[in-house]
């Protein structure tokens, strides 16, 4: 019974909808319906991989998530080892409920933010005018956009990340330190040597499942800070697929897009599971 919200979110939002990824071998018309519209095969996955558009989308895609894997990942655990480190449980009570508040923001709220401080007459270029600087087009400047959209999910998620960690860190056996510290290991060695070791399944757990997502970067918070001037560093296949399935009316070719994400993420899952295992970890399946 405690289990059947779960198992029934899951069957009606994750399941149900997976018929409808038939569409993406048919030139399928609203009108016709699935039953009716024609098939054809492979040939939007080919109009896919042939399109000028496709290499491009792909390195987007993949710096984004190369980018949040190699900045963002590792933040969480770092800022579960420093509050796992704070013995005055009030202090660490409120840094943790002040480092939550923005996985609560919308991206609405995280895109205005960042107009508000990076635009040309934003708080950041006032500064820079005020030491004397000349003024900087951080919005439009297509070499920093993948490291504005980093700064954001860092900001809004690194906090709400360290909830597993913290809980992983809770497990770890408080005698271990206790040994520890009679042996003469510092505060570093005891992190070093227990606490990451302790939640190191953990970490490769939350790895591959990151890397199941690789190919999802977040629709709104790309779509919300894409503009002209970064269009080429900005448009990936979340955005690809609202504008030729949303905007075009295009359905089958982009679900054919999504598709091909959903195969990319199950894929990266298989192998980095089996590599989890070959390291000895229990991986996630």
């Amino acid at each position: 019974m405690l289990a059947l919200p779960g198992l029934v979110y899951f069957l009606i939002f994750k399941y149900l909808p997976m018929a409808g990824i038939v569409i993406a071998f048919q030139d399928f018309s609203p009108f016709l319906g699935i039953a009716d519209s024609a098939w054809v095969g492979f040939s939007h996955f080919e109009r896919l991989f042939s399109n000028p558009d496709f290499p491009i989308l792909f390195r987007n895609t993949m710096a984004i998530s190369l980018m949040n894997l190699v900045f963002f990942f590792p933040m969480p655990i770092i800022l579960a080892l420093l509050l796992n480190e704070v013995r005055s449980s009030l202090y660490k009570r409120a840094v943790q409920s002040i480092i939550y508040l923005p996985h609560f923001l919308s991206w609405v709220i995280i895109s205005t933010l960042t107009f508000i401080m990076l635009s040309s007459d934003g708080v950041v270029n006032l500064l820079i005018d005020h030491f004397g600087f000349s003024k900087r087009n951080f919005l439009t400047n297509p070499d920093i956009f993948w490291f504005i959209l980093t700064g954001q999910t860092m900001w809004k998620e690194a906090g709400w990340g360290t909830i597993i960690f913290l809980a992983a860190i809770a497990g770890v056996n408080p005698q271990l330190y206790e040994a520890a510290r009679i042996d003469g290991a510092s505060r570093f060695r005891q992190i070093w040597h227990i606490t990451l070791p302790a939640i190191r399944n953990v970490i490769f757990i939350m790895l591959i499942l990151r890397l199941g997502d690789i190919m999802e970067v977040g629709f709104e918070q790309v779509f919300l800070m894409y503009n002209g001037a970064v269009s080429d560093v900005a448009e990936v296949f979340d955005t690809y697929v609202y504008r030729t399935g949303v905007q075009q009316g295009q359905f089958s070719y982009s679900t054919a897009v999504g598709l091909f994400k959903s195969v990319v993420g199950l894929v990266l899952v298989i192998l980095s599971n089996l590599l989890a295992k070959k390291f000895g970890e229990e991986g996630v399946y």
